[in-house]
């Protein structure tokens, strides 16, 4: 992987992390039309970045993450199902980086949004959580838990947290920013456990530590750009382009690789 590569899979991560459309997805879609075979190395890049991503989401809410102890329990409490299952299946799990797996996990989650949506349009609650502070412990449980589907690649973390978000009651801007919270604990995890499983790759080459560190923050500065229009398009738009973008992905892939 030269700095090029490193370059584009990072703008890649740092536009599709909070997008629910799966940004290691797209990056193993990005991957394929570099020319970029899922190595080890690609792999564990793959995850490793998407620190960047999240330092975004961090410098974004810094203010609110000092000052609400509140909001980190319920934080914790969300994490806590995706760090037990990851740890039982991490080997598992990277099995699963494929092209095929990210085209059909592009579409039916596609379908899961529209039909979502269409549901809420018709059963819209009374009484919509449109504050962080309004969330129990039990919906932040709930939210969490679905973070485990994202561990198929295709799924989308956040496009999982923010279906059921919007299930458990929350608008839809509630949603993705609780969303993008839950991903300060799971992504930091994630990004230490897969870095220390890779030891190696670090130690074989100081040159890849340098190609992390530019892919890094090449999502880092996109991220900021992309949370803020994603949370301004939510306010005002619902789901259902993202899931029509994402059956069309799925579809196209899954045709350039046949």
């Amino acid at each position: 992987m030269g700095i090029l590569d490193a370059i584009i899979l990072g703008v890649v991560e740092g536009l599709t992390e909070f997008l629910p459309i799966s940004s290691t997805g797209h990056m193993i879609l990005a991957s394929e039309l570099l020319g970029l075979e899922q190595t080890s190395f690609v792999k564990c890049f793959e995850v490793v970045i998407q620190l960047g991503s999240i330092l975004a989401v961090v410098f974004m809410f810094f203010n609110r993450l000092k000052q609400d102890i509140n909001l980190w329990i319920k934080l914790i409490i969300g994490f806590l199902p995706t760090a037990f299952i990851g740890l039982m299946l991490y080997s598992h799990i990277k099995s699963l980086f494929s092209s095929n797996t990210v085209a059909y996990m592009l579409i039916l989650w596609g379908v899961i949004f529209i039909i979502v949506e269409l549901y809420r349009k018709k059963n819209r609650p009374k009484n919509e959580i449109v504050n962080l502070n309004d969330i129990s412990y039990k919906q932040a449980f709930i939210i969490g838990l679905s973070q485990c589907f994202a561990m198929i690649p295709g799924t989308s973390r956040s496009g999982a947290t923010i279906i059921t978000s919007l299930l458990c009651g929350l608008n839809r801007t509630t949603a993705a920013q609780f969303s993008f919270l839950l991903a300060i604990p799971t992504m930091f995890a994630a990004t230490l456990y897969d870095s220390y499983k890779n030891i190696e790759i670090f130690k074989e080459n100081l040159n890849h530590i340098f190609i992390f560190l530019i892919g890094g923050f090449v999502a880092f500065v996109v991220a900021l750009f992309a949370i803020k229009i994603f949370l301004n398009f939510v306010s005002k738009f619902d789901y259902i382009p993202f899931g029509i973008y994402r059956i069309i992905v799925g579809f196209v892939f899954l045709i350039w690789i046949l």
